[in-house]
């Protein structure tokens, strides 16, 4: 998708999540959106079309690191729990309570007892979620192998996406069909009337975004909430300068065109 006409779409879908989040904040909404998928299918960018014109006050992105010896001795779910959203959030998991049926069965990281326990539990888990008034929404953003390889590719030769790469993911490079597996299993048992799941294309990362934002707005009610009325004075004085008397001023930057600074 050409990046002009992804602009001009997203930006219109910027203006809906915007009035989306006046409503869930005016409304006491409680929203919750699990992004899942492939390395490399485009969580992050997803998490960052959806949040990037909203308060982050009230948008939260929830991206957990590998368990602490003392939450691996936790019931499964208790270390998620604290993240969930409140009347008026809208928070947004990047990876969740999912990676025990995905990365932790594929990797070895959990046995299939453990494996097994959870796909039973967490029907009821969400169930008890949906039922306490959380809207629950579960996306899985999906590319062939031979877009993951591509883009493992430009993060391995681009510095400022080195950082991306880890040991698991040179070894999830030889485990994709394993991966296929693990998430038809995971989907067969998941894929609920309370909380199901939904699939998106994202080997066109750019449509993808677009597909999810459409998809995710079009599941909410649809109510116009009017914007707030704030009252804006005239200042009664010219403009002021800063004073930078006290402190050390640092030289304008100079790598650019002056007349296109709009801050």
């Amino acid at each position: 998708m050409k990046t002009k006409h992804y602009e001009v779409a997203l930006e219109d879908l910027e203006h809906e999540l915007v009035a989306m989040a006046r409503w869930a904040k005016a409304c006491g909404e409680k929203i919750l959106v699990i992004f899942e998928g492939r390395d490399t299918a485009g969580k992050g960018g997803a998490i960052d079309a959806v949040r990037q014109r909203m308060n982050p006050r009230q948008c939260r992105v929830v991206a957990l690191p590998k368990p602490s010896e003392a939450e691996q001795s936790q019931w499964y779910f208790q270390r998620y729990v604290p993240h969930l959203p409140s009347a008026g959030e809208i928070v947004l998991f990047d990876r969740s309570w999912y990676n025990r049926a995905g990365v932790e069965r594929v990797m070895g990281f959990a046995t299939e007892a453990q494996v097994g326990e959870f796909l039973r539990n967490v029907p009821v888990f969400e169930k008890l979620l949906v039922d306490s008034g959380i809207r629950l929404f579960k996306y899985w953003l999906s590319c062939d192998q031979e877009h993951q390889e591509e883009r493992f590719a430009e993060r391995l030769e681009d510095p400022l996406k080195r950082w991306k790469l880890s040991p698991i993911d040179v070894k999830a490079r030889e485990l994709y069909a394993d991966y296929t597996r693990a998430r038809e299993d995971m989907l067969a048992v998941t894929h609920t009337s309370h909380a199901p799941w939904t699939l998106v294309d994202f080997n066109d990362q750019k449509r993808g975004r677009l597909t999810l934002i459409q998809d995710l707005l079009s599941r909410l009610p649809d109510t116009h909430v009017p914007v707030e009325d704030i009252a804006w004075p005239d200042l009664g004085h010219p403009p002021l300068k800063e004073d930078f008397r006290l402190l050390q001023p640092i030289p304008p930057y100079g790598g650019g065109d002056d007349d296109d600074d709009d801050d």
